[in-house]
């Protein structure tokens, strides 16, 4: 049986991630900052979902909720996220909303992965995946949206050196482009459905091994441009 930890599923491609996951059989830990009350997710019913109360910033509440549970975890996913301030031009910037930014979607997903660190070393084959962005990629010149830009290019680096960390105890790390996605924060203009894109992400979560640890890639499997 595998468990799985999945944070921000609240809403969105994290709402969707734990809904498969519970479709496949897996026992499923969701974190969000207030408990599940989505009345068409059903998920806060179902005996295996394990609604986890936390914000990602706050690495105290991350820690306690790691201390909470003492089963083996197989696989994290790093899905809490922010898209960032209003004002996020390098010529008009928010300096609080970009802190924010990267409190949320860069140092919460290392400080997730070091207080869920031990569950992982019990794992089945550990792995740990983190939804980054292609707007990170540093071949990339756009600057809308800088701060989500560089907290994205960020997260990236910070994994592959997890990634670089952690393969000696036998724990792949990965990065994935969920897609342009149909969700809030994506918008109803985007690409792809939440369903499709989770449904990608967890294809991966099931295949990843220490062959493919460190790298960046796609919801479809492909590999993502750094």
């Amino acid at each position: 049986m595998t468990t799985i930890l999945i944070t921000g599923t609240g809403r969105g491609i994290g709402l969707e991630l734990a809904r498969q996951a519970l479709a496949k059989g897996w026992t499923v830990y969701g974190s969000a900052r207030a408990a599940v009350s989505d009345p068409d997710a059903h998920i806060c019913h179902h005996p295996q979902f394990h609604d986890l109360v936390f914000d990602v910033t706050d690495h105290q509440a991350v820690r306690a909720a790691a201390a909470g549970i003492s089963e083996p975890i197989d696989i994290l996913i790093n899905n809490a996220g922010i898209i960032g301030p209003e004002r996020q031009s390098t010529l008009d910037m928010d300096f609080d909303g970009f802190a924010q930014t990267l409190a949320v979607n860069t140092l919460a997903p290392l400080a997730v992965a070091q207080a869920f660190l031990p569950h992982l070393k019990r794992g089945q084959t550990p792995r740990i995946l983190t939804i980054s962005s292609q707007m990170g990629r540093m071949s990339y010149a756009k600057s809308d949206h800088i701060a989500y830009r560089a907290s994205k290019a960020a997260v990236n680096k910070v994994m592959q050196g997890l990634a670089t960390d952690l393969a000696p105890l036998g724990i792949a790390v990965a990065l994935v482009h969920p897609g342009w996605v149909r969700t809030d924060m994506g918008g109803a203009g985007a690409d792809i459905d939440a369903a499709t894109s989770a449904a990608g992400i967890l294809t991966l979560a099931e295949g990843l091994t220490l062959d493919g640890t460190g790298q960046f890639i796609n919801w479809d499997g492909s590999v993502a441009e750094w």
